[in-house]
């Protein structure tokens, strides 16, 4: 059986095939203005890659904020079931996954089956995502696939105290003219991320096996903040950034 998951965030789409049960291939493009078109192209490129017809496809989930703009899916489903699902068939002991994507972040309780029993979410400010990593690293002019590792450099994290981008940035830049190491302030940048991801995560409860997932996942320094935060030990999912696209793609085998 073949089937597809297709995630559709802010700044990027993600693609999952999935072949009798095993992850053929992942892809992740820019979403771009069209979200829907971002949907269509990652699903025909991943299937090129593998050579697979579209009329081999035997069933397509969509999930994402524009999961309703994937007009050939066969069913459209939240990223919190799909993120859930697709932690657990990464990996079986996940208990409780922090996912932080491009906009928004969440914490979720889920069950051995991948079920999500709670979750909380902030999807109203970019602070503590993405997109507020993209702001603070072109504030302090470093590659963004950098940022995590150069902060492990850090003596003294800088403190920042706004939980507002806006005002975050405007932090960073006052730090940057009184001559603040630049590894300080990224450093004090994860730090505050991880103090309001760690608040959704202890809403929900942080059971054993605690996993990441979504791009940040990708960035060691905000990893390390959260443990520090929460006390535990996180492990990154294997393919973190196509983590909800994997879950679509499961639960569109069980349809």
């Amino acid at each position: 059986m073949i089937s597809f998951g297709i995630d559709i965030g802010s700044i990027t789409a993600k693609g999952a095939l999935l072949v009798d049960g095993e992850i053929l291939g992942t892809r992740v493009i820019f979403t771009g203005y069209n979200s829907g078109k971002a949907g269509r192209t990652v699903f025909e490129e991943l299937l090129a890659e593998h050579k697979i017809k579209e009329s081999d496809v035997n069933s397509i989930v969509s999930t994402g904020y524009g999961r309703e703009n994937v007009e050939f899916s066969n069913k459209s489903i939240t990223e919190i079931t799909c993120h859930g699902a697709g932690a657990v068939f990464q990996d079986s002991e996940t208990r409780t996954v922090i996912d932080i994507g491009g906009q928004d972040s969440k914490a979720l309780a889920i069950d051995a089956d991948g079920k999500v029993k709670d979750f909380a979410m902030n999807d109203k400010c970019a602070a503590g995502t993405g997109r507020f990593l993209e702001v603070m690293a072109r504030a302090l002019e470093v590659d963004l696939e950098n940022f995590g590792s150069l902060s492990l450099n850090a003596q003294f994290p800088a403190k920042i105290s706004s939980l507002c981008t806006v005002f975050a940035e405007s932090e960073v830049i006052s730090l940057i003219s009184k001559g603040e190491y630049r590894e300080n302030i990224m450093a004090g940048i994860h730090e505050s991320i991880a103090s309001r991801v760690s608040a959704l995560a202890k809403r929900v409860g942080t059971q054993d096996k605690v996993v990441m997932t979504g791009g940040v996942a990708m960035n060691i320094g905000v990893v390390k903040a959260l443990e520090e935060k929460l006390g535990k030990s996180i492990t990154v999912a294997s393919i973190p950034q196509e983590n909800g696209a994997i879950g679509a793609a499961i639960l569109a085998s069980r349809l």
